[in-house]
């Protein structure tokens, strides 16, 4: 399961954003999908919501509850520290990472890796063995 050091961190950092218990309603509810009978007849799915901020949380993607509530308090400190920081969030920084590794080459960029291409192309014929006739 989860290890008192990673529940103690949660708590810290629960803390840190400024969320108390009496904030938040927390619900164990039936959840669906894969697992088998265990998921289909235990209430392991957990719904969270905070209510200063209205965000909410249903989190279902493993079999067991103390799991899937940990996983919802991570999204909750997730989404407030969004929230309160803004661009410098941990999330923000990961969108805008994933944004410019899609974004297209510019002209002259890939001119340029097109050229270190053909000079490695060039310097790897040079190490190759002369043909024979």
């Amino acid at each position: 399961m989860i290890s008192r050091q990673k529940w103690e961190a949660l708590e810290k950092r629960l803390t840190d954003l400024g969320v108390q218990q009496e904030d938040m309603t927390i619900k164990s509810i039936l959840g669906s999908g894969p697992g088998g009978q265990h998921v289909n007849k235990k209430a392991t799915t957990v719904y969270l919501k905070h209510h200063p901020t209205e965000i909410e949380i249903k989190c279902g993607q493993e079999r067991s509850q103390t799991l899937n509530m940990y996983r919802a308090l991570q999204t909750l400190c997730d989404k407030l520290e969004q929230l309160q920081k803004g661009e410098q969030s941990k999330l923000a920084k990961e969108a805008a990472k994933i944004r410019k590794q899609k974004q297209r080459r510019s002209r002259r960029q890939k001119h340029k890796l097109v050229e270190q291409k053909r000079e490695l192309t060039e310097k790897k014929e040079l190490r190759k063995p002369p043909k024979e006739d």
